[in-house]
Formats: C-alpha cells, structure tokens, sequence
C-alpha cells in the first residue's frame, strides 16, 4: 500500500479514487514506456558498469542511490553503492514487519474479537485489532448472538483497551490523517476505520449531489458544499476537506454532468465509537434490541465468552500488507506482535511491538544498527533503513520456516500487486517478488530475482532526495531490475 496530500485532504478521481494516495501521485505524471523486453547477455563482471549507467544519468545527479545486490543464500555481493548506510525506506519497511510477524505469529495466528457475558444481560465486546473486520462480519456476530437466544441486551459495552498508546503515529504527518494512508488503528475496527459516501452530478450549474451510505455518519458532520457540476466536456477534479476533529466537511470543485458517481472514502474520528454504531446496526438486522452502550475497558470476574469471530490466516493478513501495500493492516500486524512482550506501564502497544520486531530481526542475523524504525508500515519519515538491512532479511527470510508464506505475500512483477502494472512484456515478468515503495522524493524496490539463466539473486534498491517524478525514478528502478533479471553465467 504509497501516498501525499497538502494541507486540505485532496481527491483526484480517475475511475475510482481515494484521497491523494501513491497511486494517484502516480497518476498525475505521465508513465513512461516500460523498459525494452530485448534480451541480453549480462555476465556478473559487467553488472556495475550496466547499473552505474542508469544511475549516472544527468537527470539523477542530484539524486541518493543505495544499492545491494547478492546471490540468494551467499554473502557474496554482485552490486554495492552505500549500500551500509540509511536512507527513508517508505513502504519497504513492511518487509521488516511482516517477517517479524510470521517468525514470532506463524503463518495461522488469529487475531480473536470475543464477546463475554456476565449472564445479567450485559454484554462486553473485546477487540484485539483484527484489521479485516467489516460489517459483514459484525452481521456474523450478530447471527450468532441470535442463535444463542440473545434478543435484549440490557447494556453493550464495546472494550477497545486492549492496544494502549496513540491510535495514530505521532511521527505521521499530520496530512497523513486526513487521508487513506494515516488510518487510525485501535483495539477495535471496521471497515479499516474508514467511512464513505458517493458524490455525483446533477444538471449543469448545480452543486454535486452527496448520497451518505450510512446516516448514522451524516449526523456528525456539517457539509458546505461548494462543488458544481460542469459540462460533459470538462475535467473531473475533487477536492474534500475535514477539519481535524472531523466536525465540518468541506466538498469543492467539479464533476462533468455526464460523469459516473463517485465513491469518497476517509478516516473516521472516532473509531471505537464507530465500532459500536456500526454493531448497533448490525444486532438492529438480527432484531436484537439495546438499551444501553458504552466505550469503555471495564470487565467482570464473573464473565464467560459467549461467541467470538476470528481474522483470516496471519498469511492471508501479511498477503494484502505486502501485495497492496496497506498501511493499515501493517500497523495491526505491529500491534500483534506485542502479544510476545505486554507493553510496560506508559509504553505504547506500538512500541512494546516494535521491540519484538528487533529482537526477532537480530535472531534472523539483522544487525539491529542497521535500521531504525518509528512505525511498521514506513509512512513515518523518521524511520532509516540501510539496503544491508532489507538484503539481510529477505536472505534470512529464504531460509525461514515461514519462507513460502513470505515470498508469496510479495507482489510478483507484471503479474499481481503493486507490481502488477510493472515490467510487463520484460524479462523481469513473473521472476522478480518485490516490496515496492513510494514518499515524495523517495522511491525503493526490494526483493528476490529468479534469473532463468544463473542462481536466484536478492537485491534492494533505495532511492532518496530526488526532485524527480516517482514515475522517472521507478523506470530507472525497472531497467535495473531487468538488467539483473538477464544475469547469465560467463
């Protein structure tokens, strides 16, 4: 999941868009033509004059490279530049997590939302920041508390103590929270702790019309609606501003009248709070009344499980952290790993996680002043990866238990992804598994190379300080890529 706005949250739509993510950054420069799918002969004694001839462009004269490429299962190194020292990592920072995760988790961890009873009608819901919650399974919920002839409850309490600490990083940027990329992460959450509603034209001249997908979210906000609808020849642009304490929504600019709905997603406010109105909604389905509720983290002694509902797999939860880069399910997975190692008194849940993650990096063999980590997805830019760092976990990873689960999380280049729309009709297609990255001036690709015609090869490639369009810089990216993927030996 890669990603900036300026100070108002900013939409741009083509075809369905949400916020200023990575992928509408990309979306506003031009993608140049992928690079040449005309085979060559590269014999490892000719890789660094082959790289430095894409990096040594004038155009990246002012640009930082760190590179390291090895032989998978071998210190030997084919390519270095800098390769020992920090750069932003940006989303390849997942990597770390997601292997931290499976080492300490195994790849069928589930994370469990229980509900307890006290038997006098009183109900307590316990979430221990399952990330893949969504309505549907609150339905489940639901169905289920109904199976067991639960129709009133005398009081719900929603207990959302189980993560400690900041819902949000306070290293993000602040524009961050007001789009897809800073998405709050708490003990209990639906629907990614987001909410959306679809704005579409109306006859020329008229302000778009706003259609709430749930009213219950209508109620919190004051809309000033100054967008207009234009002709069917003009150009689509969006642009919706929150305050911070979410109380004013602010819709601007235009949509053509002829032009399809679209759908606006962003982060709520209040999570937990929006836990219990989206469960209230879905006990209402299921004709279970409620006549009081509460946030709060309060048990009983004298409590029992009534019914709980389970995540998907740790590997399916590290599947869409890595393919579709998503900021937020990495979080919960940093969260998760504080189950090895409760947070002490005043420690957050985040930071109790990211402890376990560098203790189980250095049992891999990653030297730990190797990297230096704020979060667990990269959208901090306080977080400093050296490429030595990346290489040494996906080599240690090669060899882990845990090995298939991890390489098949990573996006497949031209195949599946973020890598999905990269290197096709090249010699890197299907080949290469890599974490893909993306920051206003920073771009990174990591991950494992199967060259047809020598051994397997592990690389990183970290590129920092670039006033270059992200598209110019991951086109230099691919074409090394390439050059690595048309490895013989000779």
């Amino acid at each position: 999941m890669s990603k900036r706005i300026s100070i108002s949250l900013l939409l741009l739509f083509i075809g369905i868009q949400v916020g200023i993510t990575k992928q509408a950054v990309k979306a506003q420069t031009p993608i140049p033509t992928a690079p040449t799918a005309t085979t060559k002969i590269i014999c490892p004694a000719q890789l660094g004059t082959a790289v430095d001839a894409v990096i040594n462009r004038p155009e990246f004269s002012r640009t930082r490279w760190g590179i390291l490429v090895q032989n998978l299962g071998s210190t030997q190194t084919l390519y270095n530049r800098d390769a020992e020292k920090y750069f932003t990592p940006a989303s390849n920072t997942k990597l770390l997590t997601t292997a931290a995760a499976l080492q300490q988790l195994g790849a069928n961890y589930r994370i469990r939302t229980s509900v307890y009873s006290n038997g006098d009608g009183v109900l307590r819901v316990v979430g221990r920041g399952d990330p893949s919650l969504t309505d549907a399974q609150l339905i489940a919920l639901a169905k289920q508390l109904k199976q067991k002839g639960i129709t009133k409850i005398k009081q719900l309490i929603v207990d959302d103590s189980y993560i400690q600490g900041d819902i949000v990083n306070p290293s993000w940027q602040w524009e961050d929270l007001l789009s897809g990329d800073g998405t709050p992460v708490n003990s209990l959450m639906v629907n990614q702790n987001t909410f959306s509603f679809i704005i579409s034209p109306q006859t020329l001249g008229k302000p778009l019309k706003l259609i709430w997908l749930n009213k219950d979210e209508k109620k919190q906000w004051q809309v000033i609606n100054q967008s207009v609808t234009v002709a069917k020849n003009q150009p689509a642009a969006i642009k919706v501003t929150r305050d911070l304490k979410g109380a004013i929504l602010r819709i601007q600019g235009e949509l053509p009248e002829t032009s399809q709905p679209q759908f606006i997603t962003i982060p709520v406010v209040a999570p937990a709070e929006y836990f219990l109105q989206r469960l209230r909604s879905a006990l209402a389905t299921e004709k279970i009344t409620v006549k009081k509720t509460s946030v709060a983290a309060s048990g009983s002694k004298n409590e029992t499980e009534l019914t709980a509902v389970l995540s998907p797999s740790l590997s399916e939860l590290v599947m869409e952290a890595n393919q579709n880069s998503n900021n937020f399910y990495t979080e919960a997975l940093l969260r998760a790993l504080a189950i090895k190692k409760p947070a002490t008194k005043n420690q957050s849940t985040a930071d109790a996680g990211l402890e376990v993650l560098q203790t189980t990096l250095t049992q891999l063999g990653v030297d730990s002043k190797s990297y230096l980590l704020f979060d667990g997805s990269g959208l901090s830019r306080k977080n400093l990866i050296s490429p030595e760092a990346l290489v040494e976990t996906l080599q240690a990873m090669a060899k882990s238990p845990q090995a298939s689960v991890f390489r098949a999380s990573l996006p497949v280049a031209g195949v599946s992804g973020s890598l999905k729309s990269r290197f096709q009709g090249t010699p890197a297609a299907g080949i290469v598994q890599a974490k893909t990255g993306t920051l206003r001036g920073v771009v990174t690709l990591s991950g494992y190379v199967n060259t047809p015609s020598y051994s397997p090869v592990v690389f990183s490639i970290m590129v920092n300080q670039t006033e270059q369009p992200a598209s110019v810089v991951r086109q230099a990216i691919d074409e090394i890529v390439v050059i690595l993927a048309q490895l013989q030996r000779c």
